[in-house]
């Protein structure tokens, strides 16, 4: 596992720590992401049918970016604690977007007081080598956000941009 940063900008919330892992898989990925700290004070997502679903970002939802080395394409997976899931190819940063050609991705979520692990297999054509950004939008019940991030770019929180992408995978 990960450990990934909360962005400067972020106040220390409930949440103490976010891990995440992702593994290449000839299938296409699986992708965990656990949280530890004070659950009631977050905002999960109830349980929904496990289908396509935009914005789901603007509260706790875990994301992969999926970036072939060397190129300016990528696929942006958005995972969250409901089952529900969105995934989006772009040209290049922020530009082209468009639905990615996924039928489903399967997801499995339990949490209780003091945590949350989520764990998605992702069925789809991932090219490698590859670069992957794991990050986390995590909402409080107040509405305040907090932004995880292997790394971020100077600024904003911004998921996607190149230096979010710090892993490098292979098969």
């Amino acid at each position: 596992m990960h450990p990934l940063m909360l962005h400067v900008a972020c106040d220390l919330g409930p949440i103490r720590a976010v891990t995440a892992a992702v593994t290449a898989t000839p299938e296409g990925c699986v992708a965990e992401f656990r949280l530890d700290g004070h659950m009631p004070a977050i905002i999960v997502p109830p349980l929904a049918a496990p289908e396509r679903r935009d914005n789901l970002w603007q509260t706790t939802c875990f994301e992969v970016f999926w970036q072939p080395l060397g190129e300016t394409a990528y696929r942006e997976f958005n995972l969250s604690p409901s089952g529900q899931w969105a995934a989006y190819d772009f040209d290049s940063f922020r530009t082209g977007m468009r639905d990615a050609p996924i039928a489903a991705i399967s997801i499995s979520c339990a949490h209780d007081e003091a945590g949350l692990v989520l764990t998605a297999r992702i069925n789809a054509d991932l090219p490698d080598p590859a670069q992957v950004a794991l990050n986390a939008v995590i909402e409080q019940a107040d509405g305040a956000k907090q932004f995880w991030a292997l790394a971020f770019p100077p600024g904003k929180p911004e998921f996607h941009s190149e230096a979010n992408r710090a892993l490098i995978l292979e098969r």
